[in-house]
């Protein structure tokens, strides 16, 4: 008899990656013609980030600049969630993102009724944040991944512990 392969279903953001990005961004950004003399804050708080700038156009412009530098650093930016920007203290304005680590219920149910629906020969199992699949052939597995990267979702997904 055959033994079961299986593999993990996450979505993770990693914070140092996401503290580099973030110095990157305003070493950049300091450097810049057209931000002398601007304010650019970019703060990593506990529930998610903080970004202070001079106006909406320059908010957009810092979040612009650190979307490339998490993207290089290959940190899903899809599990950033900002809010709408509100105006600060001396007519700055500032935006809270907040960071999604780990698949809610919502997605976890959706995620394992469209394997489901599939009709492989694999089994789910939803472990807290994280979902495993199991199954018999490896082919199986792999289709189950393409399936995955196919499906919209407002996560970014990471297949881990392939056996």
């Amino acid at each position: 008899m055959a033994k079961e392969a299986s593999f993990d279903i996450v979505s993770e953001i990693n914070l140092e990656e996401v503290k580099n990005a973030i110095s990157m961004t305003t070493k950049e950004l300091n450097n810049r013609f057209d931000f002398k003399n601007s304010t650019v804050d970019i703060s990593l708080e506990a529930d998610g980030l903080v970004i202070l700038g001079d106006d909406d156009f320059k908010l957009e412009q810092i979040k612009d600049v650190l979307m490339g530098k998490l993207i290089k650093r290959e940190v899903p930016v899809k599990n950033l969630h900002f809010s709408a920007s509100e105006h600060a203290l001396g007519g700055k304005s500032r935006q809270k993102a907040t960071l999604v680590s780990g698949i809610d219920r919502e997605n976890s149910k959706k995620i394992a009724t469209a394997i489901k629906n599939a009709k492989l020969k694999v089994k789910t199992q939803i472990q807290d944040d994280q979902i495993r699949v199991t199954g018999k052939s490896r082919d199986d597995l792999q289709a189950v991944i393409q399936l995955l990267r196919k499906m919209d979702l407002p996560i970014e997904l990471q297949f881990t512990n392939y056996r």
